[in-house]
């Protein structure tokens, strides 16, 4: 074959293999896709790790240092990290995956449904044009929701005049919390719970108002909230005659600021909080009594006249109600959710043998809790003195044991002193069918209020305090009862005014006896 033929035949190949020398502009491509390919793979594994840490943050072991709200919203802002990492791991060339609907929550069932069809385009078959018939359908449920839609109420009521007599006939104006104002009960309960149970500024309301161009000055729902408070406060009062009337109730108190317009700052005040027993009959309730400071007073004041069982903390402001010589009957109950945190600080601070057995014993006293949880008061005592007794015995004796070989001035002594000094109040409930074992239940109710007064900083008066405080009693009582608060205090607000104090249980957010 000469060098025409040979030529020849390269030229063919090439026609028909698509083989072709490489060429300069050839190279730089590959060259840039290439290193495109190589940025991509190293974004992907920087992602994936992300999300691995993410993973790890989300669902590894959590510690007391944060609080169950501290833990929620650190827990919020990584469930959104992993959703926008892994979103961005979602390549455009990658066809999506069907997404898998295995534990997907079920809606429920009292909200409305608003049906939207969707028939095919056509309703003849598209390879034999025959007329389609229905089988089945497919239904698949999405949850929506209208942000809050501001509209107008017309009361139009016609007069009749007698041209006899010349008088003239009208449908009298129904009474309302506020008289004359333009806010309707729906409007005044949007308020109220946008402030004290959604705890948003008054400030951030005007906004919300304003994007749909309707003017509410802080100034009016100021006063709005002024005199709901004053409308409202006679529940608040009756709320806390009805828990002074049960013989076991937890107490606890919170810091809140308030403002002191003559030094130009604020200064601190506090929130008392009194809450039924859960293993008492009843209904729970919870009252919020707003105080200017921590003095036990305080709490005589509220409670004076009051006998029964009350489970604190150890602080010394309820130490005198508890004296031998006090004039109240009040039985001192000690919580163990405090004696619990004095061991788990010396664990968490490194491996602690002495708080590692502490802390075990105790999780057995509240496995005893938690299998006698669903037990009459009968039943539930006889299985405390079965099983809680002979622990919490054992543990005294540990514990003196302990101590006595613990230096004193040490973390594990002060753990140690702690529960020892109250041993009769923490080995009390034990003895009985209807004491509690510790005093998150009053905790529980308060947590909401320490979180949200973040939001709205501070009280702008003690009367500010004290409207707020009664408020919050309903709406946390509300709340303990099932009962829908914002709904609660709507359809209350459209009965008050024509509502008799001798029929006043019947607006409390309680429910009642079965």
């Amino acid at each position: 074959m000469n060098s025409l033929d040979k030529s020849a035949n390269s030229s063919i190949s090439s026609a028909l293999f698509g083989e072709a020398s490489p060429t300069p502009s050839r190279d730089a491509e590959i060259t840039r896709l290439t290193e495109i390919n190589r940025t991509q793979e190293i974004k992907i594994q920087a992602l994936i790790q992300e999300v691995a840490y993410l993973r790890r943050m989300r669902y590894g072991v959590k510690n007391e240092a944060m609080s169950a709200e501290q833990r929620s919203l650190f827990e919020d802002d990584v469930i959104q990290d992993l959703a926008a990492v892994e979103s961005e791991l979602e390549l455009p060339t990658t066809p999506a995956l069907p997404r898998s609907r295995a534990g997907r929550q079920t809606l429920p069932e009292h909200l409305e449904r608003v049906d939207v069809r969707h028939e095919p385009d056509s309703c003849t078959c598209s390879a034999c044009q025959s007329d389609l018939v229905k089988i089945s359908e497919d239904i698949s449920e999405q949850l929506d929701i209208e942000p809050a839609r501001f509209f107008v109420i017309r009361h139009i009521r016609p007069q009749y005049a007698c041209r006899q007599c010349e008088t003239i006939t009208a449908a009298p104006v129904a009474p309302a919390v506020i008289d004359g104002s333009l806010a309707a009960p729906g409007l005044l309960t949007w308020v109220a719970t946008s402030k004290y149970l959604d705890h948003l500024p008054l400030y951030r309301l005007e906004q919300i108002a304003a994007r749909q161009q309707v003017n509410l000055s802080r100034s009016t729902m100021s006063e709005w909230i002024g005199r709901m408070g004053f409308a409202l406060q006679p529940l608040a009062d009756r709320l806390s005659e009805l828990l002074r009337q049960r013989q076991v109730l937890h107490a606890d108190e919170t810091p809140v600021k308030q403002l002191d317009p003559g030094a130009g700052k604020t200064k601190r005040a506090y929130l008392w909080s009194y809450r039924s027993n859960d293993l008492d009959e009843g209904p729970p309730i919870v009252v919020f009594d707003y105080q200017s400071s921590r003095s036990g007073q305080h709490a005589r004041d509220f409670l004076h006249g009051w006998q029964g069982s009350l489970m604190v903390d150890d602080y010394g402001g309820y130490k005198k109600m508890f004296a031998a010589d006090a004039q109240f009957a009040i039985t001192e109950l000690g919580c163990w959710a405090h004696a619990r945190r004095k061991f788990f600080d010396l664990q968490v601070g490194g491996v602690h043998p002495q708080a590692a057995e502490a802390l075990r014993r105790i999780a057995q006293l509240y496995a005893v809790e938690e299998a006698c949880r669903d037990m009459d008061h009968a039943a539930r005592v006889q299985h405390r003195q079965q099983n809680s007794v002979p622990m919490l015995m054992d543990m005294h004796e540990w514990l003196i044991r302990l101590r006595v070989a613990t230096a004193d001035g040490s973390g594990l002594a002060r753990a140690i002193d702690y529960s020892l000094h109250r041993w009769p109040s923490l080995s009390r409930y034990a003895q009985t069918g209807n004491l509690p074992i510790d005093n998150n239940p009053v905790e529980n109710a308060i947590r909401p209020i320490a979180l949200g007064k973040k939001n709205w900083l501070f009280a702008g008066s003690e009367r500010a305090g004290k409207r707020a405080a009664a408020i919050q009693s309903l709406f946390a009582t509300a709340k303990l009862n099932g009962i829908e608060p914002s709904a609660w205090l709507k359809d209350t607000l459209e009965k008050l005014p024509v509502w008799t104090m001798r029929r006043i249980d019947e607006l409390l957010p309680i429910k009642p006896a079965a």
